[in-house]
């Protein structure tokens, strides 16, 4: 039998309560947490939501996010064969799952009445 991690991952929008859901992903030595969360929304739930943008350097620390606790890059954190737990940043406003707003307020597009 292979090993698997289990990614148990904080869920939900801003407003609602949010929930936690627990994903067993096939284990490969060399994985990061955001090979494991691209895994479980390919194989598993479509609807999980989360930022990256790894081909675009202009881009990068959009997949930041806390893995057990800690605040990492998904990218860099290694995915590990045991229990880890996966949720937003605590210190950003939450869009929905694991994204955040990333912009500062006053650089995000305003409506402005006409």
């Amino acid at each position: 039998m292979s090993e698997t991690a289990k990614l148990t991952i904080n869920r939900g929008t801003h407003g609602d309560s949010s929930r936690q859901e627990t994903f067993e992903v096939p284990f490969e030595p060399g994985q990061s947490v955001l090979d494991g969360l691209r895994w479980i929304r390919v194989n598993r739930d479509p609807t999980l939501a989360f930022r990256y943008s790894c081909l675009n350097a202009n881009a990068c620390k959009e997949c930041m996010m806390e893995v057990d606790g800690e605040v990492v890059y998904a990218c860099l954190a290694r995915l590990e064969p045991r229990d880890m737990s996966v949720a937003p940043l605590s210190n950003k406003p939450l869009v929905r799952d694991l994204v955040t707003e990333i912009a500062p307020p006053p650089e995000r597009l305003s409506q402005k009445k006409r």
